[in-house]
C-alpha cells in the first residue's frame, strides 16, 4: 500500500476535525479579529462579553470590531440620544482607532472627541463611533473611570 496516496486524505480528515470540535484557540491565531452585529443596546449588554456604559440605551445596529483576545476594538452605533455627561467629557483627540471596516467613518482624525472611560467616541452622521482603548490623558479626562 502506498502511504502518499493517503497523506493528502489524512491531512484533510485532520483538518476537519479541528474544524468541527470548534478548536477556538487555532481559529483566533488564523484570524485574529472578529466582528458582531446587535439590533439594540439590551442585545449587545445580554451577548456581548464587554460593556460599553457610554452607548445610548436606545442605540440600534450596532456593529463592532474587536481583537479576538479582546483589548481593542470598534464601535459604531445608530442613535440621536447624545452622550451622558456623567459618562464622557470632550477632550481634544490624542488617539486612534486601531481597526476600521466599511461601516467606519472616513474622518476620524478629528480635533476633539468624547472621552468615556477607557472609550474615545466621535459623533457620526446617525449616531456615535468609538474606539477603545484611548490614550491615558483623555482617560483622565473621563468622569467614568
Amino acid at each position: 500500500m502506498n502511504t502518499r496516496k493517503f497523506l493528502p486524505l489524512f491531512a484533510t480528515v485532520a483538518l476537519a476535525g479541528l474544524t468541527l470540535t470548534g478548536c477556538s484557540s487555532i481559529v483566533d491565531k488564523i484570524q485574529p479579529e472578529k466582528t458582531h452585529e446587535f439590533a439594540s443596546t439590551q442585545d449587545l449588554v445580554r451577548d456581548w462579553d464587554q460593556t460599553v456604559q457610554w452607548l445610548p440605551a436606545d442605540s440600534s445596529r450596532i456593529k463592532i470590531r474587536e481583537a479576538s483576545a479582546g483589548g481593542p476594538a470598534i464601535l459604531a452605533a445608530t442613535t440621536d440620544t447624545d452622550l451622558d455627561p456623567a459618562r464622557c467629557a470632550e477632550t481634544e483627540r490624542q488617539s486612534a482607532p486601531a481597526y476600521s471596516d466599511v461601516w467606519s467613518p472616513t474622518d476620524v482624525y478629528v480635533d476633539r472627541i468624547f472621552a468615556c472611560g477607557d472609550w474615545a467616541v466621535i459623533k457620526t452622521d446617525g449616531g456615535w463611533y468609538g474606539w477603545t482603548p484611548n490614550d491615558p490623558d483623555e482617560k483622565a479626562v473621563s468622569p467614568a473611570k
